[in-house]
């Protein structure tokens, strides 16, 4: 391949690249935003989720709120780095998805569907950020 057919091929992957973490920032932030709806809710109202049979991993639902406003919170900050770029952002992200998927699961007996809705924006924020290659040259 020439000189030129290299530059052309690497710009396009540097786009790419770029549109992928967008993406995923953008997944990540809204994934976060939910998890903070859905703890201000859980924080708010307790009558407003349906608690079924008793699980062994039950916790009470202010607890839940908790647990989903703080991940959130987080979700929001990390898309935040990694709309900008930033290199710890990456990592943190797949660390606050991996946390959120982990809450979700737990999350299943109160609201099935949503849970499961959240998992599948939380693993492919994972894939994106996971296969996203940036490059340092400028």
């Amino acid at each position: 391949m020439s000189a030129p057919e290299q530059d052309i091929n690497y710009s396009t992957k540097e786009g790419f690249a770029f549109g992928i973490s967008i993406v995923a920032a953008a997944l990540l932030f809204v994934a976060g935003l939910v998890a903070v709806f859905q703890g201000i809710s859980a924080l708010a109202n307790d009558d407003l989720f349906v608690v079924g049979a008793e699980y062994v991993y039950k916790f009470d639902l202010t607890t839940w709120g908790w647990i989903h406003l703080i991940i959130g919170i987080l979700a929001i900050i990390v898309a935040g780095g990694l709309a900008v770029g930033a290199d710890w952002a990456r990592i943190s992200a797949i660390i606050i998805a991996s946390i959120s998927i982990i809450a979700q699961f737990l999350w299943l007996p109160y609201y099935p569907l949503w849970a499961i809705l959240i998992i599948a924006l939380d693993l492919v924020v994972i894939w994106a950020v996971a296969t996203w290659k940036p490059s340092n040259i400028a």
